[in-house]
C-alpha cells in the first residue's frame, strides 16, 4: 500500500539552513535563486510539520501543495487520429 504524501513549499532566508529543513521531510528540490525548498511529508503529519517549520526563525512562510486534491481523470479527452492510425499499423 502506498503512503499518501503531500508537498510543502518552504520559503527561507539563507541557503545555510537547508540542512535543518531537510530533517522535517524528504527534500526534493531547492531553488538557490528564489530561496525555497520542496519537501514531501506524510499527509497525516502535514499540519504538525507545517507548524514546526513555521516556528523556525529563518523560514519566511510555508505553503501546501494541492496536487493530491486535483482530479487527474479526464472524461472528454479527444483521441488523436494520427496516433490511433499508427497503433493499428503496428508501428
Amino acid at each position: 500500500m502506498r503512503t499518501k504524501r503531500q508537498g510543502l513549499i518552504v520559503w527561507f532566508q539563507h541557503m545555510k539552513n537547508i540542512k535543518q529543513i531537510k530533517r522535517y521531510g524528504h527534500l526534493i528540490y531547492v531553488s538557490r535563486e528564489l530561496k525555497y525548498a520542496i519537501l514531501y511529508v506524510h499527509q497525516e503529519e502535514i499540519e504538525d510539520k507545517q507548524e514546526k517549520l513555521d516556528r523556525l526563525p529563518f523560514v519566511s512562510k510555508v505553503d501546501l501543495s494541492y496536487k493530491p486534491f486535483i482530479r487527474t481523470d479526464y472524461e472528454n479527452a479527444k483521441v488523436d487520429k494520427a496516433k490511433e492510425y499508427d497503433y493499428k499499423m503496428g508501428i
